[in-house]
């Protein structure tokens, strides 16, 4: 999979820091799970508009 856009975001510093540690306490990247989060989070929320068109439909 090529990676070629950029995401930025403001996040409170003590966030970052328990974010980071947590992740290397786990010996994960932290853009992989942000990545991964992203990846389920667009999933959950696309079934969810499929079912709601689906009921649209049968109006």
């Amino acid at each position: 999979m090529t990676k070629s856009a950029a995401l930025r975001i403001r996040i409170e510093p003590s966030l970052h820091r328990q974010f980071i540690t947590t992740c290397k306490a786990q010996d994960v990247k932290a853009s992989q799970v942000l990545r991964d989060f992203m990846r389920q989070f667009v999933a959950q929320n696309a079934e969810g508009k499929q079912i709601q068109l689906l009921k649209e439909d049968k109006k």
